[in-house]
Parts: C-alpha cells; sequence; structure tokens
C-alpha cells in the first residue's frame, strides 16, 4: 500500500445516517423507508416483504395450518380457513355460516334421528303432506333428499325439516333421508317410525233424490274417508238447505211448494271437507192440498203430567192430533184427554159432546173451565186397553176467527161397554196458535203413550 499513491480529490460532508448515494442504507427514522427501494414500514405490522423481482411490497403473512380434534375447531372462523381434523383425517376448509366446515374430498355424514309428522288438515284427498325432521352428521350436507316407502314420494330441503306432499290417503308411510355435499351422497339414514297420511275425505257419489211433501230424501254412496271418521252434508239448490248424516240417506225438510231443486253432498273430518259430488237429478215439490205433513211426534219413555208441541209451523191450514194413551191411575175407567193452546188454562173453551156405549148416544153440552177434550185416555188398570182419537184444530193460525176443535175418540175397557165420544168445542180466542200442550183429567200420561202432530193444507 506505500507504494500506492492515494489523492484526495475533495473533502465529502458525510450527513448522518449516510445516504444511498454514497453507500448508506438511506435510514432517517423507523417509520420512514429503509431505503429509497424500499416501501414505508408505517401499518404494516405482521407483514413480510414479497418482491416480483421488480417491485417490493408487504404482503400478509400466510395462515398457518390448524389442527385437532372436530371439537377444537376455531370458535370463529373466516370463511376459506383451512383445518387439519386429526380425529377423522381429513382436511376440512371453513365455507361460511351455511355449510360451516366442508371436507375436502369428503362426502356428507349420514343425517340419524329421522322422524315423521302428518299434516293432513286441508290436505286434498290422494294428496298427503308429511314434515320430516332429522339430526344432520359432523360434515353438513348441502342439500337433503327425504324419500318415502312405499311410494318413492320425495323432498329436498337445505336443512331439516323436509316436506314430501302427494302421499295417498289412509297409507302408511316410513322416511329415510341423505345428505349431499360437493363430494357425492350420503348413505341412507335409519327409516323413521311409520305414520299414516291422513287428508279431507273424497267426493261422495250421489244417487236419484226422490220428495215426499216437502221433503227430500238424498242418497249417496260414501269416498274413502282420508283416514278419519267422515259426515256427510246435502245442500239444496237453489236456498242453501242443508241436511247432515252419518250414512245415507240424507233428509232435507222445509223445501218450497212449486220449487225445483238440485242436491250435492260433500264429506267432512277433522282435517276438511271434500269437494262436492255432482249435482243431482231435479226435483220439483208439489204439496198434495188434501195431505198430511207430520210436524212432530211423542212417545214417552216413562211417565208424563204432560205432553207440549211447541212452535207449531204457520205454513198449513189445519191441524191434526193422533193419539194412544193411557193413564198411570190403576182404578178401571176411561179419563179425557184435554188440550190447551198457547198455554192458556181458563175457562176459554166450549165443548159439545155425543157419547154412548157403542149402541146409543145422547147429547151433553156443556162449558170446560179447564180445556177442550181432544180424546180418550184408558185408565191403566185395564189390561191390554189404551183409548185412541184423532183430534182436528181448523183455521188454527187464523187471527180473524175462532178455532174450531173436533173429535172423534174412544176405549175398549174389556168390558161390556166399548166408550165412543164426538166431541166438537170452540177456543174462544182469535190468536193464532203457536203451541198445544196434552193433559189428563187425572194425574199422568202413562209411559207407551204415544201423541202426533200433523199439519193439513185443506
Amino acid at each position: 500500500m506505500a507504494d500506492k499513491d492515494f489523492k484526495v480529490k475533495q473533502g465529502i460532508d458525510l450527513g448522518t445516517p449516510l445516504p444511498v448515494s454514497e453507500g448508506g442504507t438511506g435510514q432517517t427514522s423507523a417509520t420512514n423507508a429503509l431505503n429509497s427501494l424500499l416501501p414505508v414500514q408505517a401499518s404494516q405490522s405482521g407483514k413480510i416483504l414479497e418482491t416480483d423481482g421488480t417491485n417490493v411490497s408487504w404482503v400478509t403473512k400466510p395462515v398457518e395450518y390448524k389442527r385437532g380434534n372436530t371439537a377444537s375447531r376455531p370458535g370463529s372462523p373466516t370463511a376459506g380457513d383451512i383445518y387439519v381434523n386429526t380425529e377423522t383425517g381429513f382436511i376440512e376448509i371453513y365455507t361460511g355460516a351455511t355449510y360451516g366446515w366442508e371436507q375436502v374430498g369428503g362426502v356428507a355424514s349420514t343425517v340419524t334421528g329421522v322422524t315423521a309428522t302428518n299434516q293432513g288438515t286441508s290436505r286434498a284427498y290422494n294428496n298427503g303432506q308429511a314434515s320430516i325432521a332429522f339430526t344432520p352428521g359432523t360434515i353438513l350436507g348441502r342439500s337433503y333428499t327425504a324419500t318415502s316407502s312405499p311410494g318413492g314420494f320425495t323432498g329436498t330441503a337445505s336443512s331439516s325439516p323436509i316436506t314430501i306432499t302427494g302421499l295417498q290417503s289412509s297409507t302408511q308411510y316410513t322416511y329415510t333421508v341423505t345428505a349431499t355435499n360437493n363430494y357425492g351422497t350420503s348413505a341412507a339414514s335409519a327409516a323413521s317410525a311409520g305414520v299414516t297420511a291422513t287428508t279431507v275425505p273424497q267426493a261422495p257419489t250421489i244417487g236419484t233424490v226422490t220428495v215426499s211433501a216437502d221433503v227430500a230424501t238424498i242418497p249417496f254412496t260414501p269416498g274413502a274417508t282420508g283416514g278419519e271418521a267422515a259426515t256427510y252434508t246435502a245442500t239444496s239448490s237453489p236456498g242453501g238447505l242443508t241436511g247432515t248424516s252419518s250414512s245415507s240417506p240424507i233428509t232435507i225438510s222445509g223445501l218450497t211448494d212449486g220449487q225445483s231443486y238440485t242436491f250435492t253432498v260433500t264429506a267432512t273430518n277433522s282435517n276438511g271437507t271434500s269437494q262436492a259430488s255432482s249435482t243431482s237429478n231435479s226435483v220439483t215439490i208439489s204439496l198434495d192440498t188434501g195431505g198430511m205433513f207430520p210436524i212432530g211426534v211423542f212417545t214417552l219413555g216413562s211417565s208424563s203430567s204432560s205432553v207440549t208441541f211447541s212452535n207449531i209451523p204457520q205454513t198449513y191450514k189445519h191441524l191434526e192430533i193422533r193419539s194412544v194413551a193411557k193413564e198411570t191411575s190403576a182404578a178401571n175407567g176411561s179419563y179425557n184427554l184435554r188440550i190447551r193452546f198457547n198455554g192458556d188454562s181458563g175457562a176459554n173453551y166450549t165443548i159439545h159432546r155425543l157419547f154412548g156405549n157403542g149402541t146409543s148416544a145422547t147429547s151433553d153440552a156443556f162449558t170446560s173451565t179447564t180445556s177442550t177434550i181432544a180424546g180418550n185416555v184408558a185408565a191403566n188398570g185395564f189390561s191390554n186397553v189404551q183409548g185412541a182419537g184423532i183430534c182436528q184444530i181448523l183455521d188454527y193460525n187464523s187471527t180473524g176467527k175462532l178455532k174450531t176443535v173436533k173429535t172423534l175418540s174412544g176405549a175398549d175397557t174389556n168390558s161390556t161397554d166399548s166408550y165412543i165420544f164426538n166431541t166438537s168445542g170452540l177456543w174462544l180466542s182469535t190468536s193464532a196458535i203457536t203451541s198445544i200442550t196434552l193433559i189428563t183429567d187425572a194425574t199422568s200420561l202413562a209411559a207407551g203413550s204415544m201423541f202426533a202432530l200433523y199439519g193439513v193444507k185443506s
């Protein structure tokens, strides 16, 4: 070195730190670039430098793979996180809240706990519905499919439960569920317990409708009940009058004279009402002007002090009462069956009676202080004897005239005499008759006594 001859051209003023141009780093502070070739360090904590050969930049450190058993998966993962499941031996990727951790190359786990529930309410016949609940396995499916047996009816959903429709009424089904993800479909689950599909009933088949007086009789053939007990309703058109029965036929009363009607029948169970049957044949109500139309019937199951027909319709011209009756009295004899209108028990009745023993008749005119006579009642003391009577009440619904009562009655008392009575009288009121009460002279009407009230058109 001593042989060398060094020369200094000019003195150099070295700054602190040494600039890059003079061979230094150029660093001026911890927050500035290390040198002019490197990016700023500010807010780059935890990152590393990366270069493409020309440029240099800060980048996030690669996520380290986490590992452990299923229970140790990260509690708050982010979509794209990778986990090595040491329990299953598979790598898993978190795909988000919908599907969670999905096994790379792994088929979804078999589901468990399959339970089916029938949903029959308002379901049309042979279109039953079931809801199938289940518990997903460890590896979730992106979709789940339930399949019925028998029938192979299916339904698909992204989670529990799955709905299946189109099931046949009154049929028992079991169900299995499979799970499907990007890598395939799981094995089928164990089958659920059997559940019977129920729906509304099948529409009935209507028969030929007939009429008698103002009553229509509607026969029908029931269809399948839909798996539940059914009742049946017939409906008239026009008018919407209805009748209901648990079996065929159904009757509808109160139809209008001269009106033509058709009818349909529906079936109803706990799930709802079927479609209506086809429309019946047309029938026209034609009330015979001399016909008898039943209003009410009483047959006493035990003794009773009276029998009352109430809410008598005002659609007829006259009324007729027919009776076959006994009195509870043990003494032999024949008693009067008396009649009261609208609860009237005062002296508003007059009577004229002819009576005899079968060979003669005499006149007995008197005024009753209680009621008029509607027939004859035999004493219970007579064996196999009942009093019988037919009582007609004319112009019962008139408000402009007194009501005329005519009675023919009698009894064979198993002795030498047979009592026959022919009675006529008036109810001294112009009120329309809306109720009729029958009583006896003695104590009570005996069990087995029968009474029927009819309406007469003319």
